[in-house]
């Protein structure tokens, strides 16, 4: 940890790191660890847990005054009604995690009175590190990283996540990545919301979208990507993101061209938008073919 940087930023990057230890270990060996469902395609297993317990002690260790927002703990431990948060997923990526897919990160920032100030996400199978502190820029391993130039969008990568939990707009999701799809040179889904915000950040990809995500997903990664040049918001370009369960990212240009695309799918559109954007996925429903009945003899059980 170099002495330059913030010591609130190199406390975080020491609990990275320990995660990170905890993670990789257990990796070696990912069939013996213990799995539970939060609910349905939403896992935790006994990692996360530990990875969290890590760095929430490494965190209240140097600063016993601050609150904890954790992703399996919520703010069960840190003070209660202190000005300083400390936003926390430990494995963001864990369905990745348990079937040894090699992509996920751990994920930390800190807010003060609402605004993230310091960000780490620490991607362990690549020790890959990624740093921001407001006003200082974005790194990647201490060099210096900007979003990417790209401003025509049949030249841009984009990321994002399919939704997974019940309850999530599967339908309208897919109709974003319709809408998205044939004005970009391809659209990525990695399975780790972090770290697709921190490769906006570094330029590995161009722009980013996702809905349903919690404040622990996006914290460090926005961040990153505003210190590094970039813009996020929801899906109308409106700053205000962190708690509206939809995100959208990337190079200025390229944000601009996602707002143009994208708002009308965002709950803040306005009326005559979402009427589109109903009747349009209801005209899907109608044109889309019926299911095949199950051929003779065939359990149609799951």
């Amino acid at each position: 940890m170099s002495s330059t940087l913030h010591p609130m930023l190199n406390v975080a990057i020491k609990a990275a790191r320990a995660a990170g230890a905890l993670i990789n270990r257990a990796a070696l060996d990912v069939e013996s660890v213990r799995i539970a469902q939060k609910q349905v395609n939403d896992f935790v297993t006994e990692i996360d847990q530990a990875a969290e317990k890590a760095i929430i002690e490494t965190l209240l260790t140097a600063y016993p005054g601050h609150g904890i927002l954790a992703e399996e703990t919520g703010r069960e431990f840190g003070a209660k009604n202190s000005d300083f948060v400390w936003i926390i997923d430990p494995l963001d990526g864990t369905t990745n995690f348990i079937h040894g897919l090699p992509v996920y990160c751990v994920s930390i920032a800190l807010a003060y009175r609402g605004k993230i100030e310091h960000a780490v996400v620490y991607d362990p199978t690549r020790n890959n590190l990624f740093t921001a502190t407001r006003g200082r820029g974005a790194f990647l391993n201490d060099r210096r990283i900007r979003v990417s130039k790209r401003a025509q969008m049949r030249d841009c990568l984009i990321a994002t996540g399919f939704p997974f939990r019940q309850g999530d707009n599967f339908k309208a999701h897919m109709a974003m990545v319709t809408d998205v799809m044939p004005r970009v040179a391809g659209v990525r889904q990695s399975g780790s919301a972090a770290l697709d915000m921190a490769h906006v950040a570094a330029g590995f990809a161009d722009g980013f979208f996702h809905n349903g995500l919690s404040i622990w997903d996006i914290a460090a990664g926005s961040l990153l990507i505003t210190e590094a040049g970039g813009l996020v918001g929801n899906y109308t370009g409106e700053a205000d993101f962190l708690e509206q369960r939809e995100c959208m990212a990337g190079n200025p240009r390229v944000y601009g061209h996602l707002v143009t695309a994208l708002g009308k799918y965002s709950k803040f559109a306005g009326a005559g938008e979402k009427a589109g954007v109903r009747q349009a996925l209801a005209e899907g429903d109608a044109q889309a073919p019926a299911e095949p009945a199950p051929a003779a003899g065939e359990d149609d059980q799951a």
